[in-house]
């Protein structure tokens, strides 16, 4: 008995027996994890609301990191109190690893709230501009967030070296000098941070905004703190920087309302009667599912000397359904003139001698 006693209280026994003690807390940590995520996750399907079942998978991770660092915790002061420089050296570890846990669950934090918030919001409603709005402004601080977590996260890391923390101290003396070079050096870059930010508050683009931008008809995709996605009509991708936007004119048919008016535009000879197409057009309109019913008219815009110009003025509630309504229209017209008013369309007359026309 007194043998055991010795060897238990023995410094080579502890360091052997340790890691493996330790090593074995960690599997059998884990498994009960496992089995109390398990229960959790079920029990969470069983609900209609998604937002449960977001948490567990952010937070399951972390969460075990988490367990980890109080495991690792409690076996490195009772197991390596006597021997300082290994104990010094876990000690380290240990904090790295909570300050790093910390970070990583309070950046799955942001996420679950942004997620909640995002959630009630109805972007799928035709007036969403309000939830646009909203949603534009939550996608570039959540971002902002993230990164300033980040950042404290690894400064955390840095200074609990007290060898970087002096050379914290000494840079101090120097930081004015230092961020005037630096601000130089990275003025773009800091530029473009503060137009992403700047984008975010005061809004002249938000997402799904429809936007006619470099030539291209597109809708806001994606807005971070460096960049835009513009989705392209025939699905190509537009990356702008956000100093885009903030520098140079562009066009937003969506910036204060999605409402919007469309023209189509016919060449006639001068023989076609306007108020007969004007009647015709309220035939077409009537129950269409793509007009509003607010704008539908027939004008003639401009007379040159072998044709007259008709503008056909339509809206919509949005520009999709617009375009869609003014093709469809178009080639209802093209063909009520052939069929009711043959060889109407604009042309050249060649007059021979002898003719009366």
């Amino acid at each position: 008995m007194t043998y055991i006693n010795d060897l238990l209280q023995s410094e080579k026994f502890r360091v052997i027996a340790t890691p493996v003690l330790f090593v074995l807390t960690l599997v059998l940590v884990f498994f009960i994890y496992r089995l109390v995520l398990k229960r959790i996750r079920k029990k969470a399907l069983s609900t209609e609301n998604l937002l449960d079942d977001f948490m567990i998978d952010l937070l399951r991770i972390p969460v075990l990191c988490f367990l980890y660092w109080i495991v690792l915790s409690m076996f490195t002061t009772y197991s390596f109190i006597s021997q300082t420089e290994f104990y010094d050296t876990m000690t380290a570890i240990n904090t790295i690893l909570l300050i790093l846990t910390i970070g990583w669950i309070l950046v799955k934090i942001i996420k679950i709230a942004f997620y909640y918030f995002q959630n009630h919001l109805d972007i799928q409603n035709v007036d969403n501009l309000d939830a646009r709005r909203n949603l534009t402004r939550m996608k570039v601080f959540e971002r902002l967030a993230v990164a300033l977590i980040s950042v404290l996260t690894l400064a955390a890391c840095l200074m609990s070296f007290e060898q970087v923390r002096a050379i914290g101290i000494s840079l101090l003396t120097s930081a004015g000098i230092a961020g005037i070079i630096i601000g130089f050096a990275a003025q773009k870059s800091i530029a473009t941070f503060l137009a992403g930010v700047q984008i975010a508050i005061t809004q002249p683009i938000r997402l799904d905004d429809v936007v006619i931008v470099e030539g291209e008809w597109g809708r806001i995709e994606e807005i971070t703190l460096t960049y835009v996605v513009v989705r392209i009509w025939d699905e190509r991708r537009l990356v702008l920087p956000v100093s885009y936007f903030i520098e140079k004119p562009f066009q937003n048919w969506t910036r204060t309302s999605s409402n919007i008016l469309g023209t189509v535009f016919l060449y006639t000879d001068y023989s076609v009667p306007v108020d007969a197409l004007r009647k015709q057009l309220d035939v077409f309109l009537k129950n269409h599912p793509k007009w509003d019913g607010r704008v539908a008219n027939i004008q003639v815009t401009d007379t040159k000397e072998r044709y007259m110009e008709l503008r056909i003025l339509l809206s919509s509630v949005d520009s999709s359904r617009n375009w869609d309504l003014r093709v469809d229209i178009r080639e209802k017209m093209i063909d009520f003139l052939n069929k009711e008013y043959p060889d109407c369309f604009a042309k050249t007359r060649i007059l021979t001698p002898g003719s009366n026309n």
